[in-house]
């Protein structure tokens, strides 16, 4: 597996996202041992970015990241977010970035992830209530500390990401990527080339609609969270399809799967991408890290950068409100 700096932290050029192991897509049936095999194998095939978060569970992902990499954790860039979970009361889902909150949450992910120190450590999303220098600020404390040593955002906008990176060095920003979802390249990718900052796209896939097994929102369970995602239902889902069938043409001429297909083009959109497919399968896994093999014509890529676009917000209202654009 080919390796590049991640705004000066070492990764795998393909990571891995763990969240889908703790009940967020749910086709077909699975269990911890089964993902633990999944992150045991990515490490075997030369991944070393693993990727969580406290509110993934809650909480019970890191436990489950913590079991999998137990004798392995300096083989691993471990990176987990903290701020979708308040620790003085409001729980789950409340937004806190507060210095105090932080320190709470980072003790935690710690404990639960069986480590001394997080690799990477993100603001899940940005808090409008905390000035961003005051968090900056409490993560460049515990970088101090030893406790964490690069700090990441996650799905911030331009102005929070240069107000953050005046106060410290920001490492990664976290925002969905892929080829149904182009919105990076406008500002966000200039920016981050500017500054010196890396890029790990989230769902690369598409929320698994690239790998062009999803055909009909039927296929969803209805505690899969995509059964009512906007890009998933209704005539939205009928004009996407038309995205994946371009996919899987270009596929067919390449040798290889959509889903490989989908992440060789985000891997030559630069050196400074690592994409985090998420899976909680060892056959996912394998076919994934492929991808870092498979090089695409300029033809292909051409095609692949005028595909048609995808119809539809990319979350549900309540979770593009947390969004900043």
């Amino acid at each position: 597996m080919k390796h590049i700096s991640l705004g000066g932290l070492d990764v795998s050029r393909i990571g891995l996202g763990a969240m889908s192991m703790s009940g967020y897509y749910n086709i077909g049936s699975g269990s911890d041992a089964e993902s633990i095999r999944t992150i045991q194998r990515a490490l075997d095939l030369g991944v070393t970015h693993l990727d969580t978060a406290e509110i993934y569970g809650p909480f019970v992902n890191e436990e489950l990241v913590g079991r999998a990499i137990k004798g392995r954790r300096e083989n691993v860039v471990l990176a987990t977010k903290f701020g979708l979970v308040s620790h003085s009361g409001g729980g789950a889902g409340v937004l806190d970035s507060s210095p105090a909150n932080i320190r709470a949450a980072v003790e935690g992910s710690l404990r639960r992830l069986g480590t001394d120190h997080l690799d990477l450590y993100y603001q899940h999303r940005v808090d409008p209530k905390v000035a961003i220098e005051d968090t900056v600020g409490a993560l460049a404390e515990l970088i101090g500390e030893g406790k964490i040593r690069h700090i990441g955002l996650s799905e911030a906008g331009p102005a929070t990401i240069r107000r953050a990176h005046a106060v410290h060095r920001v490492t990664a920003l976290q925002t969905e990527y892929s080829l149904w979802t182009r919105d990076p390249e406008r500002e966000l990718l200039p920016l981050l080339r500017e500054l010196g900052i890396g890029f790990v796209p989230y769902s690369p896939l598409g929320h698994g609609f690239l790998t062009g097994e999803i055909r009909s929102n039927d296929q969803l369970s209805d505690d899969d969270w995509r059964k009512t995602n906007p890009r998933f239902t209704g005539d939205n889902l009928k004009s996407n399809l038309r995205i994946v069938d371009e996919v899987r043409a270009v596929a067919a001429e390449a040798g290889a799967t959509p889903a490989q297909v989908a992440l060789a083009w985000l891997l030559a959109q630069g050196n400074d991408i690592a994409p985090i497919p998420g899976t909680k399968r060892v056959s996912r896994v394998e076919e994934n890290t492929a991808a870092a093999r498979l090089e695409l014509h300029r033809t292909q890529i051409e095609r692949l950068n005028n595909l048609t676009r995808a119809v539809g917000e990319r979350h549900e209202e309540g979770n593009m409100a947390r969004i900043e654009r």
